[in-house]
């Protein structure tokens, strides 16, 4: 039963860094954009 909770626990750190990584591209890639004009502003 501990052999799941690990394996959950490392899966779910893995998703966390794996989210975290994603949200910190997807800005740079929006303030790019925004910059060139490609994407209007809000």
């Amino acid at each position: 039963m501990e052999v799941f909770g690990v394996m959950g626990m490392s899966l779910g750190t893995v998703g966390f860094v794996f989210g975290l990584i994603s949200f910190v591209k997807t800005k740079k890639l929006t303030k790019k954009l925004k910059e060139k004009g490609i994407l209007e502003e809000n």
